[in-house]
């Protein structure tokens, strides 16, 4: 190097240098370069840190590199990274510069350029973060994953599409990581050798724990002396133990939730669980039991405003159902539309998709009840006065009323249909309407309760079904279509 100007002294390809050694400039240890297939022209590297990157900590594994890992749970070099001016510098921060200027008086720095690359951040604090490779527990899934994919084949999953992704992520874990570094969650029950940092995991060392869970509760881990959490016959062996300070993946204590029931007869979530609470029941229950903990399975989708956009408090979008009920500061921009309308939005959407609320759904959800309403108060006008002492047997029915009993029948048949098939927007749910039609319609039965929520639900007569009537009035629509377009001829001649 002559100044600031280098030398070339020789070209050759990269291949080349594989399997090469090279002195670690910190540590001056020898190591290899090797081959790495995800590195490339344009992205790559030029080290590897088995600790701190999925593709690199594989390459090494393959290579039987170690994996070590040279910062701390604070995000600061240990002693493990080779020099003493480094220990104890935030990574992120000063560390940084004391490993340039490192470099630099040790005149191995070529050059110092800074560049615009991708960087993991957390998506909540909008900070860095820093990948670790680190000590956790995992279950073995691929031991029972097989069995907990093909038990999905007698499950009912709506909607149809689901079923697939609930496949897929149950086929693609091998291995699911149980533990967390959290100050919150359940504690997994491990105590460790405080020299060899080794678990003392035996069935008699789980039992006594629960033992202390059952009496004191799961706070008892982090409370009591951590000489009473040792079983007895572990006491007096010489060695000392600490109490481990990992707490269980919550996704773990929601998955066992089938433990306190029989299997469910459904689950319902959002689409954000086919790799959550649907997958960490499935396998559990498939571990625990050998069988799946449900037997239906409904996906919904996610509420979106106007645009179609994520509600978030960043984006001042977020929809307040209260608002909605009760109105606004400013009730002509925000009218109060009450719960059934609320509630109608809801029943009515395809919730197996995501679905939009706003000033201009709400509006016209609120249009659709005042047609409902219009046709009931239609529909009580007709019967005024009218009580169940005049009501007709079916036999003496004129040929209409045996046919606007028969569409009546249908019907019914259809929102049972609707509803075993959890299709709830094809049947409007609005109970206070209900309840206020009810009230003007009690006088006209045998038998009145003071609220339509005390009927059972309703009995309809097979005698209704009749298809002869039916296939007769079929015939009579059709005749009239045909009449009304020769009137309107007639009309236009």
């Amino acid at each position: 190097i002559i100044g600031s100007e280098l030398s070339i002294k020789a070209t050759f390809e990269g291949h080349t240098l594989i399997g090469t050694s090279y002195k670690h400039p910190v540590t001056k240890i020898p190591y290899k370069i090797v081959d790495a297939d995800y590195v490339t022209t344009d992205s790559g590297t030029v080290h590897i840190a088995p600790g701190h990157g999925i593709e690199d900590y594989e390459i090494c594994k393959k290579l039987n590199i170690s994996t070590f890992c040279p910062v701390d749970d604070l995000g600061r070099f240990t002693a493990e990274v080779g020099d003493p001016s480094f220990e104890g510098k935030d990574v992120l921060k000063e560390g940084t510069d004391v490993i340039i200027n490192y470099l630099k008086e040790s005149k191995l720095l070529v050059k110092e350029h800074e560049i615009v690359h991708k960087y993991p951040y957390d998506w909540r604090t909008k900070k860095p973060i820093i990948l670790r490779a680190t000590p956790q527990w995992f279950i073995n899934v691929e031991a029972f994953k097989q069995k907990a994919f093909e038990s999905l084949a007698d499950i009912r999953i709506l909607p149809d599409s689901a079923r697939n992704r609930l496949e897929i992520y149950t086929l693609s874990r091998s291995e699911w990581c149980i533990s967390r570094q959290r100050s919150w969650a359940v504690p997994i029950p491990v105590i460790y050798d405080v020299e060899t940092n080794l678990p003392l995991f035996t069935e008699s060392s789980i039992v006594h724990i629960i033992e202390i869970v059952k009496q004191f509760g799961s706070d008892a881990w982090w409370e009591i002396d951590e000489k009473e959490l040792v079983a007895p016959e572990y006491r007096d062996n010489g060695l000392k133990y600490r109490r481990g300070m990992d707490t269980m993946d919550v996704w773990f204590d929601s998955g066992v939730s089938w433990n306190s029931n029989a299997v469910a007869d459904l689950y319902l979530e959002g689409t954000d669980q086919h790799r959550g609470w649907f997958t960490s029941s499935l396998l559990t229950s498939i571990a625990v039991n050998d069988t799946a903990p449900f037997s239906t399975v409904i996906t919904h989708g996610f509420v979106l405003d106007e645009q179609g956009r994520k509600m978030s408090k960043s984006l001042g979008n977020v929809v307040n159902p209260k608002t909605i009920t009760n109105g606004g500061k400013n009730r002509e921009k925000e009218p109060a539309y009450g719960v059934d309308i609320l509630r109608l939005w809801a029943a009515s959407s395809d919730y197996t998709k995501d679905v939009s609320i706003g000033k201009t759904v709400m509006s016209q959800v609120g249009e659709n009840l005042r047609k409902y309403r219009n046709t009931a108060r239609f529909m009580l006008g007709n019967l005024n006065d009218f009580n169940h002492e005049q009501l007709v047997v079916y036999d003496d029915l004129k040929s209409i009323d045996k046919y606007m009993l028969h569409e009546t029948y249908q019907f019914g048949k259809v929102v049972e249909s609707n509803y075993d098939d959890f299709l709830f927007n094809k049947a409007p749910m609005i109970p206070h309407l209900a309840e206020e039609i009810y009230e003007n319609y009690k006088s006209i039965d045998r038998e009145q309760f003071d609220s339509i929520f005390k009927l059972r639900w309703y009995n309809m007569n097979k005698k209704w079904d009749n298809q002869a009537i039916q296939k007769e009035w079929n015939i009579l629509k059709s005749l009239r279509n045909e009449v009304n377009q020769l009137l309107e001829v007639a009309r236009k001649d």
